[in-house]
């Protein structure tokens, strides 16, 4: 048997435990995918070559970290999807699964401040592409 460091177990735990949160975040509207996602990688980044080099190469979740990585920017394509799919399903939740005034609040909150985050990230043009890979 292969001896692993504790450190080394609990980043993979960790980024196997964020990159599970990430995963329902796509169906669950509270829950955000991409700080998930963006957390599982630099977690295994630091114990996992193989876990890193394969959430990189994922054809969903590649792209996203990588642009991020490099560029600090989420393309225009995204911004308008992730915002489509924020707003249509905390409305629906706030509107027809929630009659308390609190959790409607805190839904508006929510998707306010991933609204603002979204929008004043930077945008990556497809110049941006082109320059850097």
């Amino acid at each position: 048997m292969i001896t692993i460091s504790v450190k080394r177990w609990i980043l993979i735990l960790s980024g196997s435990l964020a990159l599970s949160l990430g995963l329902l975040g796509i169906f669950l509207p509270l829950l955000p995918t991409t700080p998930f996602v963006l957390i599982a990688a630099a977690c295994y980044a630091r114990s996992s070559r193989r876990l890193y080099v394969w959430l990189l190469q994922h054809k969903w979740f590649g792209p996203y970290i990588r642009n991020w990585r490099e560029h600090k920017a989420i393309p225009r394509r995204s911004k308008i999807i992730i915002l489509l799919l924020l707003w249509s399903t905390l409305s629906l939740t706030a509107f027809w699964a929630v009659d308390i005034l609190v959790v409607r609040l805190i839904l508006l909150f929510i998707g306010l401040g991933v609204t603002c985050f979204i929008l004043t990230a930077k945008t990556m043009t497809d110049a941006t592409r082109t320059e850097h890979g």
